[in-house]
């Protein structure tokens, strides 16, 4: 599991296990803080909605909501084109420090927010600026905590590593849906509405302490150490990845990109709403749900990260395009229609959501890394991510809107999910396959 570096003397020192295991957890952890933070207000958006965006119907109410949370992704472009190439320039390890600080502190700072009864339009005013300041710190965890531990370990472990992380998807949201189900129990009833929600966003804070034990526990990237092309990295690496020579790159990743994050947005980030207003599942069962539903998602990352280390990225890919095409929009049809009475099969159908959704994560990491020489990597890994998911992220919004009315929220995310998972698979048919570029001296692939 040893990676070479090269020191100052020019010395190859490979990077012990012990390096690796920190890194994997670190990096691991702050995109675990990222999604707790960005996944807290999809469990609070009715909260919000009446006392931020209250609106005579209930579904606009909602909208708004997704809309304040689709602003934070569509801010994260931004967040790469400032941590990127920091980080292509200057390390990895300092640019997650800073990112994952930001968010944590940023996160905290809702929970002492002013309600629109309280301050009027200010209040959603704040509300959404600091969702936008959220958003350019989200661009920085991508650019960093995803190259950093792919770049320590070896070769052949890259894929589970990409997996592990990925999993700090799932670990955020059961970390957030584990705080909701606990915080839902301490403050019931209206008292949710009054101080409930506030304890959810200050939960935020763990990401600030985090940052402090990243700063002592985790060593600059080995890969990016021993790169010779990192010290002829171009002045705007930002200007580069942007030239004509990635056009084809950067457009193929984006189906992929896109195509995934609708369905793990459609899948894991949308089913608390769809509980809510679709199956009527109460808040206190509602929590139990999630909490079992990202444990699951937990094993999906590393396995399919571990399968395209076997396999390769382009096969994983194209098998999950295939599975997904099935067992989503049949897991959806079966949902709906089932109430609280029916707990059981809402666990199950649940699961099999959070699982797949996660799973297509888990190849994409180690496969956007390969995309890009070193001196490019943070850069080119973190826009391709971060456009995907804004698009993607704006998905829920959309399907919201769409819908009108809950009754028609089963039908428009079939559509979308349907939609997404073709492009997705066009998208893996397209690529070529990656596994190893990241050791080859070439500048481009």
């Amino acid at each position: 599991m040893s990676t070479i570096i090269s020191v100052t003397g020019g010395l190859p020192v490979p990077a012990t296990d012990r390096q690796v295991i920190k890194t994997a957890i670190c990096a691991t952890l702050a995109w675990s803080c990222d999604l707790f933070d960005l996944f807290i207000i999809l469990f609070v958006a009715p909260q919000i909605g009446d006392l931020f965006f209250p609106s005579s119907n209930p579904i606009l109410s909602l909208a708004a909501v997704y809309a304040s949370y689709a602003i934070t992704l569509v801010m994260r472009p931004l967040g790469s084109a400032i941590f990127g190439p920091y980080a292509d320039r200057h390390g990895r390890r300092k640019a997650m420090i800073v990112s994952v600080g930001g968010i944590g502190i940023v996160t905290g700072l809702m929970g002492f927010l002013p309600t629109i009864n309280q301050v009027g339009l200010l209040a959603p005013a704040l509300f959404i600026g600091l969702r936008v300041l959220q958003g350019v710190f989200v661009g920085g965890v991508v650019s960093s905590s995803h190259t950093i531990g792919t770049e320590t370990v070896g070769a052949n472990r890259r894929g589970l590593m990409s997996g592990i992380v990925g999993a700090g998807a799932a670990i955020g949201s059961l970390l957030a849906s584990g705080m909701y189900f606990g915080v839902s129990h301490i403050f019931s009833g209206e008292n949710f509405l009054i101080w409930g929600w506030r304890v959810m966003f200050l939960g935020g804070f763990v990401g600030a302490i985090l940052s402090a034990f990243v700063h002592h526990a985790v060593h600059e990237s080995p890969l990016w150490l021993g790169a010779e092309q990192v010290k002829h990295a171009p002045s705007s690496p930002l200007k580069d990845l942007l030239s004509r020579r990635y056009l084809g790159i950067n457009t193929v990743n984006m189906m992929i990109v896109i195509g995934a994050a609708t369905q793990i947005y459609l899948t894991q980030s949308y089913l608390p709403a769809f509980l809510k207003l679709v199956n009527k599942v109460p808040a206190h069962d509602l929590g139990g749900i999630l909490v079992i539903a990202n444990f699951v998602a937990i094993v999906a990352t590393p396995l399919f990260g571990a399968l395209s280390d076997s396999f390769g990225r382009k096969r994983v890919f194209m098998f999950l395009a295939a599975a997904n095409l099935v067992l989503i929009p049949l897991c959806y049809i079966r949902l709906t229609g089932l109430t609280s009475d029916s707990l059981g099969m809402i666990y199950l159908y649940a699961g099999i959501l959070t699982f797949c959704g996660n799973a297509v994560l888990a190849p994409i990491i180690i496969f956007l890394n390969e995309r890009f020489p070193t001196k490019l990597r943070a850069t080119g890994t973190s826009l391709s991510w971060n456009v995907g998911f804004a698009l993607g992220g704006m998905m829920p919004t959309f399907v919201t809107l769409a819908s009108q009315t809950s009754q028609n929220i089963p039908s428009t995310v079939l559509v979308f999910l349907i939609v997404a998972t073709v492009l997705y698979g066009a998208g893996a048919i397209l690529v070529p396959e990656t596994q190893g570029n990241m050791d080859k001296a070439a500048e481009g692939i």
